[in-house]
């Protein structure tokens, strides 16, 4: 049954569907019957005898004791709130309550909750306001716990920050007060079920069939790839995608601050990091899994996102014969994601000189993918770019492919072409020794965005 919520004329709709200006309010009373009916349900359902039997069993054995419970009151409901009813305190017991509507919608990309009233999702590269609401701070905060502790982390006052993941992959990240200074803040940035194709990402014009050929011979080739850009413009599912054309011969480890990477291949062991515990220890940062990660014999190594000090030890990873390693980088462009490397080396070793950081990224580095997230919403790979090596004291780069924006139509869209610069990559010949042959014409190439 679709969930559905009343508006404000007591009719019913699906509201986030489409932005609305002000979302109708819940009446305090429905709120107040849902959570009584929680309650007497947990009192009068043995959850822990029910837990060993079949989802679907469970499902319907407790859907008949919310119905008798919504008959005991003495609140009149017609039948559509009796169903809504039912179904909502299904989502309190075996979901994320309020969030399992949005959860169930694979057209919504993030899912942001503001404050127990405010809630807002992303669809289409847009934010829109929902009516979602959650009762009150404490239900809120109930949700956040029900989420980290499936996956063995914690949220109290001592720790108030908490990066986790739901069982889809989706990423979480919580904040409680007293650092959330209005009530909890929850975000969720959700992953498809469905993997994203090479197919799909053409259709969706983030790049073009030439760019597209040009990266899977770089992985095939066991180039050192950093895909860069800014929050949301689709890093981690382009990673997952060119991911793809490593061959099933190879082993992979992953490290990740939130596992979420969906590699198609088989031999794929997977690290993530661990938080402290309540009294402060047994922290596992990424940096100790990158070291760890050497001992286990990779064929490639791919770490989800560098953030921090695990910078040094992965361009040492791509300097002593562990080519072909992937990772992720919040950047604005190329040359600002160098930048940001040189300081992540710094936080692992400060001694370090300016000159030696930039030679371990020249030669660590055969590739820049820069990916940016465009007024209208869409997703565009803006720039294709070689790391060449060093000309003095800077890191020498070459663009290979670039996007430019050349204006916007009559509804709002945004126009531009692709087009190659002409040069042929220095790695050229690193290509040829691996049997991988590109036409010259790859990188004369142009196509229109309209």
């Amino acid at each position: 049954m679709a969930t559905v919520f009343a508006n404000g004329n007591g009719t019913i709709a699906e509201p986030w569907k489409a932005p609305v200006a002000e979302p109708p309010a819940f009446s305090p009373a429905y709120q107040d019957l849902k959570f009584t009916l929680h309650r007497k349900l947990l009192g009068r359902v043995n959850l822990e005898a029910l837990s060993t039997m079949g989802r679907d069993y469970v499902r319907n054995e407790i859907r008949s004791a919310v119905a008798q419970l919504v008959d005991e009151e003495k609140t009149p409901l017609s039948l559509i709130e009796k169903d809504r009813i039912i179904e909502e305190v299904l989502h309190e017991v075996f979901g994320l309550g309020p969030l399992e509507p949005l959860l169930q919608d694979p057209t919504i990309s993030d899912i942001l909750v503001t404050t127990p009233q405010l809630v807002f999702i992303e669809r289409d590269g847009k934010l829109q306001r929902t009516p979602v609401q959650f009762k009150d701070n404490a239900h809120l905060v109930r949700i956040i716990e029900k989420i980290v502790s499936n996956v063995g982390r914690r949220i109290d006052e001592s720790s108030p920050m908490v990066d986790a993941r739901l069982p889809d992959g989706s990423r979480v990240n919580a904040v409680i007060p007293p650092i959330a200074v209005d009530g909890p803040l929850l975000s969720i940035r959700r992953f498809r079920t469905d993997r994203l194709t090479t197919t799909e990402l053409l259709k969706n014009l983030t790049l073009t069939p030439d760019m597209l050929r040009l990266l899977e011979a770089c992985v095939r080739a066991r180039l050192n790839i950093v895909i860069s850009g800014g929050t949301g413009a689709g890093k981690t599912t382009l990673l997952n995608v060119i991911s793809a054309f490593i061959p099933e011969d190879e082993r992979i480890v992953t490290i990740e601050d939130a596992a979420e990477l969906q590699l198609r291949q088989v031999h794929v062991a997977r690290m993530e990091t661990r938080p402290p515990n309540i009294e402060g220890n047994g922290c596992i940062k990424q940096r100790q899994l990158v070291i760890n990660a050497l001992r286990m014999r990779p064929d490639r190594i791919i770490v989800g996102e560098v953030r921090g000090e695990e910078a040094l030890d992965m361009l040492q990873a791509m300097n002593t014969g562990h080519d072909g390693s992937l990772t992720t980088i919040h950047s604005n462009n190329p040359r600002d994601a160098i930048s940001r490397l040189e300081v992540m080396v710094m936080m692992a070793n400060p001694n370090l000189g300016v000159r030696s950081i930039r030679q371990q990224v020249s030669s660590a580095v055969d590739l820049f993918v820069q990916l940016s997230r465009l007024s209208d919403g869409s997703r565009r790979v803006t720039y294709i770019t070689e790391c060449v090596g060093m000309e003095g004291e800077q890191v020498t780069l070459q663009d290979l492919f670039v996007f430019d924006k050349t204006g916007l139509t009559e509804d709002n869209k945004v126009k531009g072409r692709f087009r190659a610069t002409g040069v042929r990559p220095k790695f050229s010949e690193r290509l040829k020794a691996s049997n991988l042959h590109l036409p010259a014409s790859i990188f004369e190439s142009a196509v229109e965005v309209n």
